[in-house]
C-alpha cells in the first residue's frame, strides 16, 4: 500500500476511534484494522474501561504490544461495536472480507456485535462484489482438493492461498483458504454465500451480505465520508 492509501486508512480509523466509548469492543484483522488498533492505543492509553476481543493472533499481538487489555471470547459475550476493514464494499454495503485470513472469526465477532463499522479507502468501493477481490473460502484441509474441483465446475477460478515460501496459508483455526474468482460480479451475494457454505468441508466464506451498519471511507487528504446501511438492507 502506498503512502496515500495508508493516509486514507489512517483517516478512516481515526474517525471511527473518535466515536468509541469504553466497553466491549471486537477488533478485526488486516492493515486497516491495525490502523484502528494504533489509534485506540493513542486515544485511550492502556485501554482503561475497554475489553477487547480480537479476530486473529496478529491483531491480538499488536493490541497487547500497545498495552491494550485483550482477552479471549467467552460464553455470553456481546460487543457494543466491531471495527474492521474490508476488501470490497458494494453500493448496497455488502462486503467481501478475509484478505487477512481471519474471515471465520471476523464473521463470528460481527454476529455478536450490536454494530459492525467498516473502515476503507476509496479503492475498496465497487458496484457489485467480485469486481476486484476474490471470495475467500475457509476450508477443512482434508476436503480442500474436492472443494476446489467442485468450485471450478461452478465456474470459479480457484487459487489455494499460499505463503511466500510456497506452502499453504493456515488460518488460526488450522484450516486453509481457497480464493475464488467469480466469472462475473455477484448479483446476489447472500445466495452465493449460502450456496458456497452448503458444501461439506466449507467452514465459512468471506461474503458478508447485509452485515455492515456503517462504512467509513477515508481519503488521502484526511477527508472522511460515511455511509449508513438501512435496516431494510441489513434484513435482506
Amino acid at each position: 500500500m502506498d503512502d496515500s492509501g495508508d493516509a486514507a486508512k489512517a483517516a478512516a480509523a481515526r474517525s471511527v476511534v473518535a466515536r468509541l466509548t469504553p466497553g466491549r469492543v471486537a477488533l478485526g484483522t488486516g492493515s486497516t484494522a491495525a490502523w484502528a488498533v494504533r489509534a485506540i492505543a493513542e486515544r485511550f492509553p492502556n485501554g482503561r474501561g475497554f475489553e477487547f476481543v480480537c479476530s486473529s493472533r496478529v491483531t491480538e499481538e499488536l493490541a497487547r504490544s500497545l498495552g491494550l487489555p485483550v482477552r479471549g471470547l467467552r460464553e455470553g459475550d456481546r460487543f457494543t461495536v466491531m471495527v474492521d476493514g474490508a476488501d470490497e464494499v458494494s453500493e448496497t454495503l455488502d462486503l467481501t472480507k478475509g484478505g487477512g485470513g481471519a474471515l471465520f472469526r471476523e464473521k463470528l465477532l460481527a454476529v455478536l456485535s450490536e454494530e459492525l463499522v467498516i473502515m476503507v479507502d476509496p479503492s475498496k468501493l465497487v458496484t457489485r462484489l467480485g469486481e476486484k477481490a476474490p471470495i475467500p473460502v475457509e476450508v477443512v484441509p482434508f476436503a480442500r482438493d474436492v472443494l476446489a474441483e467442485r468450485f471450478r465446475t461452478q465456474g470459479y477460478r480457484v487459487q489455494l492461498r499460499l505463503l511466500p515460501e510456497g506452502v499453504p496459508y493456515v488460518t488460526d483455526n488450522g484450516n486453509e483458504i481457497l480464493d475464488l474468482h467469480p466469472p462475473r460480479p455477484l448479483e446476489d451475494p447472500r445466495t452465493t454465500a449460502a450456496e458456497l457454505r452448503a458444501s461439506v468441508g466449507v467452514v465459512e466464506t468471506g461474503l458478508f451480505p447485509g452485515m455492515a451498519h456503517r462504512v467509513v471511507i477515508g481519503h488521502p487528504d484526511g477527508r472522511v465520508e460515511e455511509r449508513i446501511a438501512s435496516a431494510a438492507v441489513r434484513r435482506r
